[in-house]
């Protein structure tokens, strides 16, 4: 069998095959010797394609959920100005200006004790 044609989408026994051969290729340079030698006799073989991907991926910095909520409530809270309601249909995409904030920005986030208000937005003093 030819893995590198696999369909990502074939299941097979209720198991999602395709997508299970692709993960094993791109993450070969991660797998155990052992584990690299049982693939490769069943045919499935590194794909550097796919484990490069995967590498520049996994290094993308990954937003905080604390992080993503501020963002969200502050899409709906721009859009809920100019709209008048907060009824988003559901293809809509709010543009927003994204700051991007370094760790020790983020960790005093996370450790602030004070709640977010309606009449703050935010936690922390409100902004004049």
């Amino acid at each position: 069998m030819d893995w590198a044609q696999l369909p990502e989408d074939t299941v097979f026994e209720g198991e999602q095959l395709g997508r299970w051969a692709v993960a094993q290729r791109a993450g070969w340079p991660g797998l155990e010797a052992d584990q690299q030698d049982l693939l490769a006799a069943i045919g499935i073989e590194a794909d550097p394609e796919l484990a490069a991907a995967k590498a520049a991926a996994e290094a993308k910095p990954k937003v905080p959920r604390a992080d993503r909520f501020a963002q969200g409530l502050a899409a709906l809270a721009a859009f809920a100005r100019r709209e008048g309601h907060v009824r988003v249909p559901r293809p809509h995409k709010e543009p927003l200006e994204v700051v991007v904030a370094g760790p020790s920005a983020a960790k005093s986030r996370s450790s602030s004790h004070s709640p977010i208000t309606p009449s703050r937005g935010r936690s922390g003093p409100p902004q004049s």
